[in-house]
């Protein structure tokens, strides 16, 4: 059972009132799992930097934290992802909106390729950006919504790609580069 979106209950709310509420509602998933209720819970955040501001790391630990993930996801809120696994210490980390609710032009523009080993040229740029997302933040998993099965088959097969982790690292660095500068 997933919370979802919870840091729209939390806004205009006081880092205490938010902290007590997001804390019942932590509480209240972590007692139905523990009742058979379910067999696990988590927490679905489309941003989680609100979260931080509460305070999670007294609160009960969800054994799932979804969160944004891929190339569309600023530094900012890919920083504030790993801070809170951090302090929250979830047991996995899923992702979700890897093309940032659509893969349109973007994705034309834009050739995420070169951030898987070779060789990735047999894949499409929208594969390349499904694959790379596992690790924009790091994910176990990662959710996305189509119609198309055909869309589905070939976000399957961008699972036998390797990501370049280095990469990666290398446009995180950059990202952070900029942000300072």
């Amino acid at each position: 059972m997933l919370l979802h979106n919870p840091e729209r209950s939390l806004a205009g709310l006081s880092p205490a009132d938010g902290h007590a509420l997001l804390g019942n509602a932590c509480t209240t998933l972590a007692d139905a799992t523990r009742d058979g209720l379910c067999r696990g819970w988590g927490v679905a955040s489309w941003d989680t930097r609100s979260l931080g501001v509460v305070q999670v790391d007294d609160l009960p630990s969800p054994d799932v934290l979804m969160v944004r993930t891929g190339f569309l996801v600023g530094i900012d809120l890919l920083d504030a992802t790993t801070v809170l696994r951090t302090a929250w210490q979830a047991g996995e980390t899923w992702g979700m909106s890897p093309f940032g609710g659509g893969h349109g032009k973007v994705w034309e523009e834009f050739d995420p390729r070169p951030f898987l080993r070779p060789p990735h040229d047999v894949l499409s740029r929208v594969q390349a950006a499904f694959r790379t997302a596992f690790h924009l933040p790091t994910a176990s998993a990662v959710a996305v919504g189509t119609d198309d099965p055909g869309h589905l088959a070939q976000l399957v097969q961008a699972l036998g790609a390797e990501v370049d982790t280095a990469a990666v690292s290398q446009y995180l660095r950059t990202l952070h580069g900029r942000r300072q500068s």
